[in-house]
């Protein structure tokens, strides 16, 4: 497992790009994989692309068998694509699914992709169960119970409040992110039917702090989730090494860099997800030549008692 300290990792990574960049010293090889795809054109490739396409997809890793960088530890998980698993997703028709964060690893939250092949349709979750979709590849239409129909494309995603009848349709092919958890209700308030996209969310204040966020979420007291977009430029990082009673649950959507989580520091990259248990130290720098990306499931509005 690639985990160092981070003076280490850092100093490693400084004398790679120096001996490399005057062409000469100990670094002798061909570019890297980053490399040839930031000289192609990043509007040949659809958004999120590595995150069905990731660099160490299991093609790549057929010469090196048992290898993952996947890590499970009682207050975190790494869960990285060649160690993904998908089988027929329960109640879902004609769709994959891979599980990536349920409650054995602690978490009150389920997270999981869901592939979606030629006309399949997706299930209900269970009663008093909310679910929030995110599209990360292809296209699918929501139908709610009283038959109002909306497109959603990559970026797009929705809220279903628990027990609000649904489905989900895809006449070719389709990959999202799924949150879903037990709602904890609160007297008198109620949540509804949420349908929109990343870039019409405004842009937030972050004091202190120089990543972008948007919630996907309206943060008033019915919900209790929301779903931040931070998006990072390479070289930005987290200036709060943060430490709360708030779980976690990450896509990288684009980009890579080192994620620290309680004593270790993990190299990621897009298609990788990440669980985070309460009060488990964390941290993230962004690093690469191109913008890190991630959405984030974070619990609010609710007292821990």
């Amino acid at each position: 497992m690639l985990t160092s300290s981070l003076p280490s990792l850092l100093l490693l990574l400084s004398l790679s790009s120096t001996l490399s960049d005057d062409g000469g010293g100990l670094f002798c090889s061909a570019p890297s994989v980053f490399e040839t795809e930031t000289a192609a054109s990043s509007s040949s490739k659809p958004l999120y692309w590595k995150v069905t396409n990731p660099t160490l997809s299991p093609s790549h890793l057929q010469d090196l068998p048992g290898f993952t960088r996947s890590v499970y530890k009682g207050d975190h998980a790494l869960i990285t694509p060649e160690s993904h698993v998908f089988s027929p997703l329960p109640g879902w028709t004609n769709t994959l699914g891979a599980y990536l964060i349920t409650p054995a690893m602690g978490s009150h939250f389920v997270m999981y992709l869901a592939k979606m092949q030629e006309n399949s349709k997706s299930g209900l979750p269970p009663n008093d169960v909310e679910r929030f979709l995110f599209v990360v590849q292809g296209s699918a239409t929501l139908t709610n119970a009283s038959g109002a129909h909306h497109q959603l494309m990559v970026d797009s995603y929705a809220y279903l409040a628990p027990n609000s009848k649904h489905s989900l349709e895809c006449d070719a092919s389709a990959t999202l992110v799924v949150f879903e958890r037990r709602y904890s209700p609160l007297e008198n308030h109620f949540t509804k039917q949420i349908v929109g996209s990343t870039d019409q969310q405004p842009l937030l204040e972050t004091p202190g702090e120089v990543f972008e966020l948007r919630k996907l979420l309206p943060p008033s007291l019915p919900y209790d989730f929301n779903i931040h977009i931070m998006d990072f430029q390479p070289g930005e990082f987290l200036n709060v090494k943060e430490v709360h009673y708030n779980q976690h649950g990450l896509l990288l959507l684009e980009g890579q860099g080192i994620y620290r989580l309680g004593d270790s520091w993990y190299p990621v990259q897009s298609g990788d997800a990440i669980w985070m248990a309460p009060f488990v130290p964390q941290w993230y720098a962004a690093l690469g030549k191109t913008r890190s990306r991630y959405l984030l499931y974070k619990d609010v509005n609710r007292n821990p008692l």
